[in-house]
């Protein structure tokens, strides 16, 4: 190779490698879905190297603990909820819903010992969320926009699970339209045109039209756009990531036809693994029992595109872990500009 050409793996993207900034705690993240969680049940789930165990009374408000029984550190998941408190399964000892210790069943009244740590804690539209960051700066903490999810005008599918990768990696695959060469054999061949990028402190997006240029339309896509696609860059993608999450919005003819909105949660201490929880909303034609009929042929369509996202970012991930740091030579604008926002919303390099 010509020396004047090398591009040193070192030089194409300076700074801390991405692959190893925190989720920044100071946020709301899903942990799980509500239908998950029946009356009288304990439910964990995890934030990042955080236990977390969820907790619905048959009568009263969910609420999430550090999900340790403060005597022995036994898991409260395998305890019994009582009342609005849940019972540790081991000796009995019990904590309400502020994570106090209430009740110990040898101790007399007034001696109980410290408590656990208690979360703040949502229900909406289906999910849970949970808040690990710093309390004192909770009420400055936007809550993240679910409108779609809830409007009777808008069918909504729920999907997600783990994904062995890092947070960023599914930032950057949803935000970089430019791979819909990978989904070739699920859509065809489609050519997207970048159509600009605008970006805040916190946020940032991109604009895409697309045309197809061979194959035919999935039924799938046809069931959300409402109609055969355009060969002409008429229909309108905008992705958005308000840091942590992201939302993709398609318009036809100007009118919004579909959005998604998902949320990414890290599992692992290392955060090389997250929890994915999406919703794509679909808005109901006039003839809404028409949505309905194609409703399953458009899960099964979803469902293989996002299989073949989740196959390659965990690729990413892998080569990233055999190469030992960050060697990515992008060069696509919105994506640089994306990693620097990501860097900076962060919360610092992991160890």
């Amino acid at each position: 190779m010509n020396g004047d050409c090398a591009i040193s793996r070192r030089d194409t993207l300076p700074g801390p490698d991405l692959r190893r900034v925190a989720s920044h705690p100071d946020h709301w993240y899903p942990v799980a879905w509500s239908r998950d969680i029946a009356p009288g049940r304990a439910v964990p789930a995890r934030f990042a190297s955080e236990p977390i165990v969820l907790v619905r009374p048959r009568n009263g408000p969910l609420f999430a603990l550090e999900n340790r029984c403060a005597h022995r550190q036994v898991p409260l998941e395998h305890g019994v909820v009582q009342g609005c408190a849940i019972r540790c399964g081991y000796h009995g000892w019990t904590y309400d819903a502020t994570g106090a210790c209430v009740d110990v069943p040898y101790l007399g009244r007034g001696k109980q010992p410290n408590g656990v740590r208690a979360y703040p804690c949502r229900e909406a539209a289906g999910l849970v969320f949970v808040y690990p960051g710093d309390p004192a700066r909770i009420a400055a903490v936007p809550f993240p926009d679910l409108s779609a999810a809830l409007d009777r005008g808008w069918k909504t599918r729920r999907f997600g699970r783990v994904v062995g990768c890092h947070y960023s990696f599914m930032h950057e695959n949803l935000m970089d339209m430019n791979h819909q060469f990978l989904h070739r054999r699920q859509m065809g061949r489609i050519a997207p045109r970048f159509c600009g990028m605008r970006s805040g402190e916190s946020w940032f997006e991109v604009a895409y039209t697309f045309a197809r240029t061979a194959g035919r339309q999935p039924i799938g896509e046809a069931a959300i756009l409402g109609r055969r696609a355009s060969a002409d860059h008429a229909d309108r993608m905008t992705i958005r990531t308000d840091y942590p999450y992201q939302s993709l919005r398609i318009e036809t003819g100007g009118q919004p036809v579909m959005r998604l909105w998902i949320g990414y949660t890290p599992q692992d201490a290392a955060q090389r693994s997250n929890r994915t929880f999406g919703m794509i909303s679909v808005r109901r034609p006039r003839l809404g029992f028409l949505l309905d009929l194609a409703w399953p042929l458009l899960v099964w369509f979803t469902e293989r595109i996002f299989a073949e996202d989740r196959w390659i970012v965990e690729l990413e991930q892998q080569a990233h872990d055999a190469q030992g740091a960050d060697w990515n030579q992008e060069v696509f604008p919105p994506i640089r500009e994306l990693r620097g926002l990501l860097t900076r919303c962060g919360a610092g390099t992991l160890a």
